[in-house]
């Protein structure tokens, strides 16, 4: 009997130990397992901060190109006393006025000898001159003005030489054109001279 007794607590600690057992291996799979799982969080944790920090520096070195961009569009924005003193401005100006002056004086020396429809010729050309004069004062205000347009002093330097070559042009093509008219206009006033003294000679 004693033997029956020993043999069941035998068996009956050896199930609970065997128990025992499986929950101790189940508890240091739960420990590894959490181990893992922080060792994995860590991981991404440090990754995230990487992440950060590298899109960080990417922002902030975006934010300066930008900035340093902007800065030099804003520079173009602004006219240097370089190209507000640059003398060829002087020498547009003064060869603007002289355009206007000769072909004002131009018009008003249109003599007898020349016809309706040349004289209507003659001022559709004048007209055409007055407005490319004055679209060449128009450039160079804004060229000359501050927050107008995006150039740098040496595009605005070249700007401003070509508006004074162009006008060189036009002055160059008034003045001939007004030899041209003033020709003939002389020659009418020899045929018409001579026509008269013809009719005098033969009609006294």
């Amino acid at each position: 009997m004693k033997k029956l007794w020993v043999t069941l607590l035998l068996g009956l600690g050896s199930g609970s130990l065997q128990a025992q057992s499986d929950e101790i291996q189940q508890l240091l799979l739960n420990v590894e397992k959490l181990a893992q799982l922080k060792e994995i969080l860590s991981d991404l944790e440090r990754g995230y901060t990487l992440l950060e920090s590298g899109y960080t520096t990417i922002k902030n070195l975006a934010q300066g190109n930008f900035k340093l961009h902007e800065a030099f569009l804003n520079q173009l924005l602004e006219v240097s006393p370089a190209v507000q003193n640059y003398a060829r401005v002087a020498q547009l100006l003064s060869q603007q006025r002289q355009l206007l002056s000769e072909m004002q004086t131009a018009r008003a020396q249109l003599g007898p000898g020349i016809t309706a429809s040349e004289r209507a010729y003659v001022g559709r050309v004048y007209t055409r001159l007055y407005e490319e004069s004055f679209k060449n004062l128009e450039s160079l205000t804004l060229v000359l003005t501050a927050q107008q347009l995006r150039m740098s002093d040496q595009e605005r330097l070249a700007a401003i030489d070509r508006l004074f070559e162009r006008g060189q042009a036009q002055l160059v093509f008034l003045r001939q054109f007004k030899g041209q008219v003033a020709v003939l206009a002389l020659s009418r006033r020899r045929e018409t001279q001579q026509i008269q003294r013809l009719f005098q000679w033969y009609h006294p």
